[in-house]
Parts: C-alpha cells; structure tokens; sequence
C-alpha cells in the first residue's frame, strides 16, 4: 500500500531553560492508503499537538513530516498553506461551519479557494452530500441543522478538494452515541472508497472497532497495542 503520511521521529518542545515542556517525544508513524486510524488516550497526552502536528498547523522541534511523499517539515508558510489546502482535510470537534454560507456554498468555497470555481466543483459537492445523506440540506444554513447533520457537512466539507489525509479531532464528542458512530462509519466509509487515508483523535472506545489501527499515546510517546 502506498504510504500517504509519514511521521519520523517527531519532537515537540515548548519554552526554554527551566520551563521546558516537551510534549512530543520521538514519536513515528507510518500512514497508508486506505488506513483509518485512532489515536485514542488521556486529556493532556499530546494528542492534539500531534494532529497539529500532522495537519502541518504546527511546527515540530525536529523530525521530518512526509505528506504523500514530501517532506513538508521545512517549507515556508505560503507553501504550506497550499498543501493544506489541497492535501489535507480537517474535522474539528465543533464543525466549524460559517453561519451565513449554506451546506452546499460550505463546499463549494473551498474549491474557490483552491481555484476550482466550475461546473465539476458544483457536481462534485452535490454527489458528497448526496452520500452523506445531505442532498436535501444543501441549501439550508448551519443554524438549521441538526448536530449530526452539521458534522456530516464537515465531513463533506474536509473531502471537497479530494485530499490525501483527513485529521479529525473528537469529531463525535457534540454527538450522542448513535449519531457519533453515524458520523464515524461515514468516516471509514469514504476512506476506503477514495483509498485515501484519515487520522482520528477520540476519547470514544466504542467508535475504535471502526477503525483499522488503535494508536495509544501516553506522556508525548505513541504505542499500538
């Protein structure tokens, strides 16, 4: 299986001198096409840094970020909010969508925003939130959807551009557990229909047998287990 996201011995260090934190230490991970992936353990344990880490929002101390085969560790800001844009999507716990776009505008702007303003983008965005069960929402705004509905049109969101990786974080915690495991399977879902590949940060073990690989992270360190 082609690797589409490689971490190789990733530090991260806040402060200096006596304050020192290092919150990542020496962790690596090798993602592959069509691998959906947990990273589940306790609140303060570096997950989060490390989805940030991976989704190139930060900046590790050392070690190289390998995104579809290139080395993205040390590219200037403007390049890397390009691979942002076309290679990486993002789910956050909150859905983040904007109140005064519809479902489908919530689309179709982020392939404005990556210069694919045409008919494809507009048939592209119909056939996501046709899967996801969001076809008769489109032209709704956030504020009338429901909780579940408005991850689903993150999700639909974080697929529009067709990236490599997809970075959830706690996407299921606004959610009840019916609604959750919904949101999650549609997730694991999309993932092996594009052969792409997704990382899931979740405190919830009863979304895990969704996934491919559970990555345990403890006090900065990974371990599968």
């Amino acid at each position: 299986m082609t690797s589409k996201l490689m971490l190789e011995k990733i530090n991260k260090v806040y402060g200096d001198g006596d304050s020192t934190v290092q919150v990542l230490k020496d962790v690596s991970l090798n993602v592959k096409a069509g691998e959906f992936i947990a990273v589940a353990g306790p609140s303060g344990s570096g997950k989060s840094t490390f989805l940030s880490i991976a989704g190139a929002l930060l900046s590790p101390t050392s070690g190289r970020i390998l995104l579809d085969g290139q080395d993205i560790s040390q590219l200037s800001p403007k390049k890397m909010n390009h691979v942002r844009l076309k290679k990486i999507g993002f789910v956050f716990q909150s859905s983040n969508l904007i109140p005064y776009l519809t479902v489908q505008d919530q689309l179709l702007l982020i392939s404005e925003l990556a210069g694919k303003k045409d008919k494809q983008a507009q048939r592209r965005s119909e056939s996501l939130l046709e899967r996801l069960g969001l076809s008769h929402r489109r032209n709704h705004y956030p504020d009338s959807l429901s909780g579940g509905e408005k991850q689903r049109a993150a999700i639909a969101r974080a697929w529009m551009n067709e990236p490599e990786i997809l970075l959830a974080d706690e996407p299921t915690a606004s959610l009840d557990s019916e609604r959750g495991r919904s949101v999650v399977q549609m997730l694991a879902d999309e993932v092996k229909l594009r052969d792409k590949a997704a990382i899931m940060v979740t405190h919830d073990k009863r979304m895990l047998d969704l996934c491919t690989r559970v990555i345990y992270m403890e006090d900065g360190r990974l371990a599968e287990k």
